[in-house]
């Protein structure tokens, strides 16, 4: 009797994984439902251990993190390998160039508006953040976005920047289960990239 219904729960998670759903129903719809349930949960999860930890468990370049992990699993920007380093080296960049502006205790630029050392601030968080991804093989777009928020002064308390990436460490580790179970072939660190393309 048991054995019967590891069958049947067995075949019902293979109707659901993605390549079957994609056999009957249209590949957009399928990637629309995939995207918005695991957006919602990722979002409801991380603003949780949010709320419950009085801490910065979700913040704004999370959001294109979770959409690169749920739509575009396959490709080498969206591993948990570049995603964990790309938002290591945006928070680097970001704090660096805080110290090296004196504004690591300067209000944030949404109450102080922008000046000379605020622009140099942003404009060399961004740039060396750009500059290490590449340089490490490690890039992910939405680092530049976490970069930003710190070089802005909108988060840089250095326990806050921690916990930043903590929360991007807890949303691969949801990526590589969520996107296994559903058959995508999603690496647990880092897509294997061609010899090729490794070579640049």
């Amino acid at each position: 009797m048991k054995e019967e219904t590891d069958k049947e729960s067995h075949k019902v998670l293979e109707r659901l994984r993605l390549p079957s759903l994609f056999k009957r129903f249209p590949e957009r719809i399928v990637w629309a439902v995939f995207v918005f349930v695991n957006g919602f949960v990722t979002c409801a999860i991380l603003a949780s251990m949010a709320m419950v930890l009085k801490t910065t468990f979700i913040f704004p370049s999370l959001g294109p993190t979770a959409f690169m992990f749920f739509f575009t699993p396959t490709s080498p920007s969206a591993s948990p390998r570049n995603a964990v380093f790309g938002h290591a080296i945006g928070i680097l960049c970001g704090y660096g160039a805080l110290w090296l502006t004196g504004l690591q205790y300067a209000a944030p630029a949404t109450v102080m508006g922008v000046h000379d050392p605020r622009i140099i601030a942003a404009a060399v968080s961004l740039a060396a953040t750009g500059a290490f991804m590449i340089l490490f093989r490690a890039v992910h777009p939405p680092a530049a976005a976490t970069t930003l928020i710190i070089s802005l002064g909108i988060i840089t308390s250095p326990i806050h920047l921690l916990i930043i990436e903590l929360a991007v460490v807890v949303l691969a580790l949801q990526a590589i289960v969520v996107n296994r179970l559903a058959g995508v072939d999603y690496p647990l660190w880092a897509k294997r990239i061609p010899p090729s393309e490794a070579r640049r």
